[in-house]
């Protein structure tokens, strides 16, 4: 079976009975690695101590006089915030309940930490998927993407990688001839979906979002996934191409620009910003739903930004739907 998303880490953790994923070692030593934890060439002696020992004790207390004794105060707050997700996540147990602890109780990381979290989710949930567009379109929910209209269709591009190469393409116009930019990446559709494996780290392949029903189709399994897995909910997610009569009894805005455009749909107002996704959520099982909200859909929104931005927060998911008070989902 084809491997996808290596560099989430999935592959360092262990399953518990129930499938989820308990923290490791090995995911903790993977985290410390990383370019934006490694202390620079000129952090101070305390933190580099500090690196040190948790690469040889990854579970390893840390008081808070320690972390003061840092130099840096940009230093202080990262560590303080890679401490508090370790910390978090092993109080848990697994990686699912840390990110739903997390999500609940409101506390502050960056978001690049919870992006990482939700997808170790999604690779977990997607385990044994074999299908490109859905692999594809889950990136939408920890990855950032940059939308163009090109031909009437809206493309949907990993956001880091069109900084990136618009950084080269300003940086050396003779470059930009020969890469041709934005415009170089492939289009995942029309038989190069098999291409996606070898390349589902580097987030190279555009989503075409707007022309392919494939794409919103693939979102839409993603995100049935993401909730089966995370909280039990067994659901259905349709894409719909029209927003004609649609009661918005209940709404989640899967992005900013999404909750900006149910609001003003709410209040009966024009939407100042760009729809580009709209899905109707049935749940299979009545039970958890509020007794008011029983046999009506929740729609779930999705927009872009001023900027061309998409920019999902799954945990809009975790928090804005209609389910009774009290009611345990997980």
């Amino acid at each position: 079976m084809p491997e996808f998303w290596v560099a989430s880490g999935h592959h360092l953790t262990r399953l518990d009975a129930r499938g989820r994923m308990r923290v490791t070692d090995e995911l903790l030593l993977a985290w410390l690695a990383r370019p934006e934890v490694l202390p620079p060439p000129e952090a101070c002696a305390a933190e580099r101590a500090l690196h040190a020992r948790l690469m040889q004790a990854p579970r390893a207390p840390v008081s808070h006089p320690e972390l003061a004794a840092l130099a840096d105060p940009d230093a202080r707050e990262n560590w303080g915030f890679l401490l508090t997700l370790r910390d978090r996540l092993l109080r848990a147990g697994t990686i699912e309940e840390g990110y739903l602890s997390i999500i609940r109780e409101g506390i502050r990381l960056p978001v690049v930490f919870m992006n990482q979290l939700v997808q170790l989710v999604l690779r977990n949930a997607l385990e044994g998927c074999e299908d490109a567009q859905v692999l594809r379109a889950a990136e939408l929910m920890f990855r950032p993407q940059r939308g163009q209209v090109k031909d009437g269709r809206l493309l949907l591009a990993d956001e880091e990688l069109v900084q990136l190469l618009e950084a080269e393409m300003h940086a050396s116009p003779l470059t930009a001839m020969f890469s041709g930019g934005i415009d170089s990446l492939d289009v995942l559709g029309g038989g190069n979906e098999w291409t996606y494996w070898s390349r589902s780290d580097a987030h190279t392949t555009v989503l075409n979002f707007g022309g392919d029903p494939t794409a919103r189709a693939g979102l839409a399994r993603a995100i049935e996934a993401f909730l089966g897995h995370m909280m039990g909910l067994a659901v259905t997610v349709t894409p719909e191409l029209r927003a004609d009569d649609v009661d918005l009894r209940w709404f989640v805005g899967l992005d900013p620009a999404g909750t900006a455009i149910g609001n003003a749909l709410w209040h009966d107002e024009t939407p100042g910003e760009t729809l580009v996704g709209l899905f109707r959520l049935d749940f299979a099982d009545p039970g958890p739903v509020r007794p008011e909200l029983v046999g009506h859909p929740v729609w779930l929104i999705l927009g872009m930004a001023a900027d061309g931005g998409v920019r999902m927060k799954p945990q809009n998911l975790v928090t804005g739907l209609p389910l009774k008070a009290g009611d345990p989902v997980h």
